[in-house]
């Protein structure tokens, strides 16, 4: 073993606390927090319905997806996140969990893969909501990724 190495992780076993937290810290700080609002006028074909969701899903930049949305006005059977564009309708991806009499979240240790993380930054990715009366989607939310800062500023 190389002693000098070893010497110096006992002198300084701080710094590699510090390194593995600024590690972890930088992915959370660049995942992307997408505020969502679910509406029956969202789903394709559009439903007329008094229920409404909202929400925040997060994914990060290893493709991790956590988060959780709250539902009212709906006796919710299953909610997901899709594969598709705004006004198409596409194939479960994510399986979210009641979480409640109104909440839905993300199961822990969710991830995308490589091309629906690519799906996701081309905002083809939506959450679903599904009920007894509206098996195939009451109420729906487009997850649209957030500009970045480069797109935003023009450069």
């Amino acid at each position: 073993m190389n002693t000098k190495r070893t010497s110096l992780l006992r002198r300084f076993p701080g710094a590699i606390v510090a390194a593995a937290a600024i590690a972890a810290l930088s992915s959370a700080v660049l995942a992307d927090d997408i505020k969502l609002t679910l509406g029956g006028d969202m789903e394709v074909p559009p439903v007329i319905t008094k229920a409404s969701g909202s929400g925040t899903i997060t994914i990060a930049p290893d493709m991790t997806v956590s988060g959780r949305m709250t539902t009212t006005g709906i006796a919710a059977t299953m909610a997901h996140i899709h594969l598709a564009a705004k006004g198409v309708n596409g194939p479960v991806i994510v399986q979210l969990t009641k979480d409640g009499d109104n909440g839905w979240v993300v199961p822990a240790g969710a991830k995308l893969t490589d091309a629906q993380y690519q799906s996701y930054k081309a905002g083809d990715l939506y959450v679903n909501v599904h009920s007894e009366e509206h098996k195939g989607g009451e109420i729906r939310g487009q997850l649209a990724a957030p500009m970045s800062a480069a797109k935003k500023s023009g450069y």
